[in-house]
């Protein structure tokens, strides 16, 4: 236990202090290692009383909830306190190729500081103010700041008509040189920010830089495949004598590796599919191998430009959890009926696969009475097969990543349904109520941990005023629908599936 908790601590400070020092360093004086250990308080707090209570003796409210209150708010206080107006180098290279594209009217530094920005002359000012016909958005103001050129004014048609029309004039006059943003401020008004293109500023070798790297992905592929197999084979029961003894009896880790990698796989290839429909340049999906359980980190894919609107966001979000979801239901149905049925016991619980109690999960509750029947009664659990392992990883994989919270895919969804603040305010009550069913369900307290940690504001797209059609909220509703029923008990329904 001690252990497995030190492995979580330390994984989670890593990316704590990697992402601090990435997103605010260069925003303010406060040292980056008070504003991790002012984020990092929470979880160790709730890591000690864990190591001194156990994990079945849930803190007090107090505790739970009142550093998850005080400490982002002490955060948000320390960088204020040492803020500094950022000052990059006019020809400064963005991290990935992507600009730091959320702006907002309270975010931007004072006027009084001379611009950074590659000057536009009182010629090119005019021009851009003819770019703004007075019928689409009557332009009121130009203001320079050091990280754009900001254009405010009142929206006069459709956002959808008025971004076309401003951007088609703007990309004629400038070319490639601004990316053109549309976006709401903290008081609902739109407005048009002008943020320098990283590409089209002229880079030795950026004509020969490869995006793909097929190699590289398939060598992470195939490195993936080894370990998730030698995971699958332990799964199996194959010990380490017996793979000495006769190493083809490996091979029995075969049907995990593959299950997980193909629902791991879809999940991405669906992302960047929808990706290279939009345009967005994205890299191939990278696998993440790991020498212990489950034998992999998942896998990813970086988009390396900005996404164009919201409807865009959200088919790129949401593309991915469904395509995994389309694979991981029919082999966790196939794994868990050549599953085994044992008696329910203490250690029965949502992470032991040799006795795992269904019913903390409504989906999979009934997935599992529908595919072992009778056997299924109200004090057993299942042994899973390591198919069904594999789909069971895959539907714990797709309820995390549709968590309505910042840059997860879920995050995506809400923010592209409703709107970058809506989504932010709904992120924030997810996390709270993860924690507060953490204090019921203590083995969630790692996602909560995690989720903490994870920045609730999603990036904004070029278009972020733009809504979605009728359509896609009805495809948003039927995620949401999917993570409530992974994550959420059966409650009455257990009596009815008699379990």
């Amino acid at each position: 236990m001690e252990l497995w908790l030190l492995l979580i601590l330390l994984s989670l400070g890593l990316f704590t202090y990697i992402t601090i020092q990435r997103s605010v360093a260069e925003l303010t004086r406060t040292p980056v290692w008070l504003l991790w250990l002012v984020l990092m308080t929470p979880v160790l707090i709730w890591s000690a009383w864990m190591l001194v209570y156990g994990k079945n003796t849930p803190p007090p409210l107090i505790l739970m909830v009142g550093p998850f209150v005080l400490c982002p708010l002490l955060y948000w206080l320390l960088i204020q306190w040492g803020r500094q107006i950022p000052k990059p180098p006019v020809n400064q290279e963005v991290e990935n190729n992507k600009p730091q594209i959320s702006i907002t009217q309270q975010t931007m530094p004072s006027t009084s500081e001379p611009s950074t920005l590659r000057p536009i002359s009182k010629q090119e000012e005019t021009e851009l103010r003819n770019c703004f016909p007075w019928g689409v958005y009557y332009l009121q103001n130009v203001e320079y700041r050091p990280q754009a050129v900001l254009c405010r004014g009142k929206l006069r048609t459709n956002p959808e008509s008025a971004y076309q029309t401003v951007r088609g004039n703007i990309e004629a006059e400038f070319g490639d040189r601004f990316f053109v943003i549309f976006q709401e401020s903290f008081n609902g008004k739109p407005f048009f920010a002008l943020v320098p293109n990283p590409q089209a500023q002229p880079k030795a070798g950026r004509e020969t830089e490869s995006l793909t790297r097929p190699g590289f992905a398939l060598a992470l592929l195939l490195i993936t495949l080894v370990t998730t197999t030698f995971v699958g084979a332990e799964i199996a029961g194959v010990t380490a004598k017996q793979s000495q003894v006769d190493p083809s009896i490996l091979l029995r880790g075969l049907p995990y590796a593959v299950a997980l990698m193909a629902i791991l796989s879809i999940h991405e290839l669906g992302h960047y599919m929808a990706a290279r429909f939009y345009k967005v340049r994205a890299t191939l999906p990278y696998f993440i191998p790991l020498p212990f359980a489950p034998g992999t980190f998942g896998a990813f894919i970086q988009m390396r430009s900005p996404v164009p609107h919201r409807k865009a966001l959200f088919d790129i979000g949401i593309a991915g959890p469904l395509a995994g979801f389309l694979v991981t239901i029919p082999l966790l149905m196939w794994g868990l009926a050549h599953s085994e049925v044992v008696p329910l016991s203490d250690s029965s619980g949502w992470l032991n696969f040799q006795s795992l109690n269904p019913r903390f999960s409504l989906l999979l509750t009934v997935l599992s009475k529908w595919a072992l029947g009778s056997a299924l009664a109200p004090k057993m659990a299942i042994n899973l097969h390591p198919v069904a392992v594999a789909g069971y990883i895959g539907l714990v994989v797709t309820a995390f990543n549709l968590m309505p919270v910042g840059q997860l895919d879920g995050g995506h969804i809400v923010h592209a349904m409703f709107g970058q603040r809506t989504g932010i305010a709904i992120g924030q009550v997810v996390r709270l109520l993860v924690l507060v069913r953490a204090m019921l369900e203590p083995d969630l307290l790692v996602w909560g941990i995690i989720l903490l940690l994870l920045p609730v504001a999603d990036e904004p797209a070029l278009n972020d005023v733009s809504e979605l059609n009728n359509w896609r909220d009805f495809w948003g509703l039927i995620a949401l629908v999917i993570l409530a029923a992974i994550i959420l008990p059966p409650a009455t329904i257990t009596g009815l599936l008699n379990l």
